[in-house]
């Protein structure tokens, strides 16, 4: 098991009495319902999966054959000439704008120079990096990709240019043919941007998916990392009346799927990042969320004050996330620890 260091985050207490932890459940479920109650305006947003539109490359215009027009010469030659003019106009333009922009740069570039290092550190994530893999978003159980409009954001502003929302149907009731579909949609991503690999982060039943196309699947050689929250990786004692469902009762302790997931699996290549929460009151009990696999390369970070929904929204768990999808070679040590109350 290892762990990765988090200095936004404050440690977790090692004991929790019962006064703190009724505060915080009161807290967390607070919280709770404000996320859910934005999610469920944001929901309509999602339904619909995303229009990938490749971009049209700008084509300049053919000049036209000589001997073609039908127009007086005289006319032709005042309306080059007009045409001359204004493109010389255009072209003094352009050159006064690039070197008022180039000026700027230069600008900002002795700026961010002279902040000193702690800008720079501050900075760092946030600079496009074209070896970075797609980054494949996953929701859970009866959810779009909405879920995920404040985790995408956050990734895009610190460099994350390749972000792929993908929706399954709520009608689903297998985890195994979801993974299967999930392996189509990955080999479709990597065909079209190029890159051989991709991440994922999957909430919930999203990561659960994810975690048997990786697993059972053959997934490891396209997934690189693999960040869940609030995922229910021992199976969850949910609700009786959930359990109509066929998918939940797969995400239920004992279920076929989550004990095919306890199967070994050696040479596994891929590094899993779990998150989780004690006041997670959708996993029960909330280490349920913990991967623990003798032949798989884990980190399990607990996250302390928040709940299920909160997960996806937290500013800290984000920072988190974008910390673990760049850790190459994180730390070795204990369970990871973190603290969001």
């Amino acid at each position: 098991m290892k762990a990765l260091p988090f200095p936004l985050l404050l440690p977790c207490p090692s004991c929790l009495r019962d006064p703190w932890l009724s505060s915080a459940l009161l807290r967390a479920t607070a919280l709770e319902l404000v996320v859910l109650a934005g999610h469920a305006l944001l929901y309509p947003t999602g339904i619909t999966g995303e229009r990938r539109t490749p971009p049209c490359p700008a084509v300049d215009p053919a000049p036209a054959p000589s001997g073609t027009t039908t127009r007086p010469a005289r006319k032709a030659g005042t309306a080059g000439a007009a045409g001359t003019s204004k493109a010389a106009r255009k072209a003094r333009k352009a050159g006064a704008a690039g070197a008022a922009g180039a000026a700027g740069a230069a600008g900002a570039a002795g700026a961010v120079r002279n902040t000193g290092g702690a800008a720079n550190a501050g900075n760092t994530g946030n600079a496009a990096n074209p070896d970075r893999p797609p980054v494949v978003l996953l929701h859970g159980f009866i959810d779009n990709r909405s879920v995920f409009v404040l985790l995408r954001r956050s990734l895009s502003r610190h460099g994350w240019r390749h972000l792929e929302s993908l929706n399954y149907s709520p009608l689903t009731c297998d985890i195994r043919t979801s993974a299967e579909l999930l392996g189509l949609h990955i080999e479709e991503i990597c065909a079209r941007t190029g890159h051989h690999e991709v991440d994922i982060v999957g909430h919930s039943l999203g990561g659960l998916i994810a975690r048997y196309y990786v697993q059972r699947l053959g997934g490891d050689r396209r997934v690189r990392t693999l960040v869940t929250l609030g995922t229910p990786h021992a199976g969850t004692a949910v609700a009786p009346l959930a359990s109509a469902h066929p998918i939940v009762r797969q995400m239920r302790s004992g279920s076929a799927p989550i004990e095919e997931l306890r199967l070994p699996a050696p040479g596994c290549r891929t590094r899993f990042v779990s998150f989780w929460s004690e006041l997670d009151q959708v996993i029960v009990p909330a280490e349920a969320a913990c991967i623990d696999h003798p032949d798989l390369d884990v980190t399990n970070v607990r996250v302390s004050g928040i709940g299920h929904l909160a997960l996806l929204v937290h500013p800290a768990v984000a920072a988190g996330i974008r910390q673990a999808l760049d850790a190459h070679e994180p730390a070795r040590g204990g369970p990871g620890t973190a603290s969001v109350a």
